[in-house]
């Protein structure tokens, strides 16, 4: 066996060369050939979108008496006057023996950040950054200021709008959310901790992230900070992607997940803001939850998708189209429902009046139901329907499946605006273990609406004992899937 000892890399590369002159391959060709990627330059981004990119100071009337601390300690108030950052002023003492009195004064309330929509001043950003704020002052990058009207703030989407009266500023271009890409890089500017100008970059982490919020944000790697809110993050083609607004934290400072508002949506909400001065949504009245794949398979839906009706407002245009609790709705004016976080967003998207079409799955078939949106409206907590105690009855069904039930009254269905059901007055094994309990109204069993008793009996002699079994109950207000599984 032949051992060869390299005294240099010269020598390495020598052998390397004379050995592919003379047939021999040693190194794989997908290494011969690989390119080393370098990182982008951020530069004439910078210098594109940086003009754009405004700081936006906020403050508010308060009543204050003389002599009072502004709870502000010396390292503090240090930070602040460091970096320029508005501060409001120490209040003086009042004289001794003499009495202080209360005095309005403008107490700085944060700093954010905003980018120009438009050359004529209009101007987007957060709508917490100037939610509650009596004066928002507006500084462009040419540290010219302005004081800025307020157009118009949604709050369900975090979208403002302010307006200064100003012409000839440079407006950013608005980019194209489908076309971004999970890892594409991305940079943001804007003023964290009340720092100018401050760019930061990274890559897109997910897309579509359902944090619990009416939007779907984009969520990023990308540095962000308290006063980075309100301002733009950007492609490497110079577009706006997104708003900068939510960062997750535990300390309060940046911790690697930063969230922005898709400018799709941010648009939309915008032009109405500048149109009226607010938002209207479209609204259909239900409370929905997500639908699980186990859920999915026992109800023979096929794969998880769409949004479960929980309950139904009453008066509400679902109520009145026939959409009931237990509904599965997979489609929306023919767009496919794929989680149930695409609803609100989808129908708060239709403007209110229109005629819709809403395809729910229903006990094994497909329904389409026409709706007329309304105007959306907080839904209003309902109240919870009081049931009696009735005598159980345990049929050999019911037994089977570890429940005993009993008839509802027609007051009962009455309250809980259903045709019939059963009440659950004990659940044991399995059906203790699905959720089930003492109170709960069982509406369907498997694909098979029950009504009494009786149809409950036929339905859980028929239920396949080797198949998870789903079991639509009635909560009060609420309905949902508990899944009854086998052997456990």
């Amino acid at each position: 066996m032949l051992q060869f000892k390299w005294k240099s890399a010269w020598s390495l590369m020598l052998f390397m060369v004379m050995a592919t002159a003379g047939g021999v391959a040693l190194v794989p060709s997908s290494l011969a050939v690989a390119q080393v990627r370098g990182l982008p330059d951020f530069t004439e981004l910078v210098e594109q979108v940086g003009p754009s990119v405004v700081n936006i100071r906020t403050s508010e009337k308060v009543t204050a008496r003389a002599g009072s601390d502004n709870g502000m300690d010396e390292q503090m108030q240090e930070f602040f006057r460091r970096f320029g950052i508005p501060m409001p002023d120490v209040p003086r003492q009042a004289p001794h023996g003499q009495r202080s009195q209360p005095r309005p004064e403008d107490q700085p309330r944060g700093v954010g950040s905003g980018f120009v929509l438009t050359s004529d001043g209009f101007i987007m950003t957060n709508a917490h950054v100037v939610d509650g704020a009596d004066e928002v002052i507006v500084t462009l990058t040419d540290k010219r200021e302005f004081k800025a009207r307020i157009v118009g703030a949604d709050k369900r989407s975090d979208v403002a709008v302010v307006k200064i009266e100003a012409s000839g500023l440079p407006a950013v271009k608005l980019g194209d959310v489908n076309r971004l890409k999970v890892g594409e890089w991305v940079m943001a500017i804007g003023s964290p901790f009340g720092l100018e100008n401050s760019v930061t970059a990274g890559i897109v982490s997910a897309k579509q992230r359902d944090t619990g919020e009416l939007l779907p944000l984009i969520q990023t790697d990308v540095a962000i900070n308290p006063g980075n809110s309100g301002g733009p993050l950007i492609n490497m083609r110079g577009e706006v992607v997104g708003i900068n607004s939510q960062i997750y934290s535990r300390s309060g400072g940046f911790m690697g997940i930063s969230f922005a508002i898709p400018i799709d949506e941010a648009a939309r909400v915008s032009d109405q803001l500048r149109a009226s001065g607010r938002v209207t949504r479209g609204r259909l009245g239900v409370q929905i939850g997500p639908v699980s794949k186990d859920l999915a398979e026992s109800i023979g839906l096929g794969k998880a998708r769409g949004a479960l009706v929980a309950s139904v407002e009453a008066g509400a245009p679902a109520e009145k189209a026939g959409i009931e609790a237990g509904d599965i709705i997979v489609k929306f004016d023919g767009k496919a429902i794929e989680k149930h976080s695409d609803l609100p967003l989808t129908v708060g998207n239709t403007k209110p009046g229109t005629r819709s079409t809403v395809t729910v799955f229903r006990r094994g078939s497909m329904r389409d139901l026409s709706v007329h949106v309304a105007e959306f409206d907080p839904v209003k907590a309902g109240k919870k329907a009081g049931l009696k105690e009735e005598k159980s009855k345990v049929g050999s069904g019911a037994q089977a499946l570890g429940l005993s039930v009993s008839e509802l009254t027609d007051a009962q269905k009455e309250e809980m605006k259903i045709k019939g059901g059963v009440r659950v007055d004990s659940a044991t094994e399995g059906a203790a273990r699905a959720g089930l309990s003492e109170g709960d109204v069982i509406v369907g069993l498997g694909n098979t609406e029950v009504a009494n008793v009786k149809e409950f009996e036929a339905a859980a002699a028929k239920a396949d004992r080797n198949k998870t079994i789903s079991v639509l109950v009635r909560r009060g207000e609420m309905a949902q899937y508990l899944l009854i599984r086998p052997g456990h």
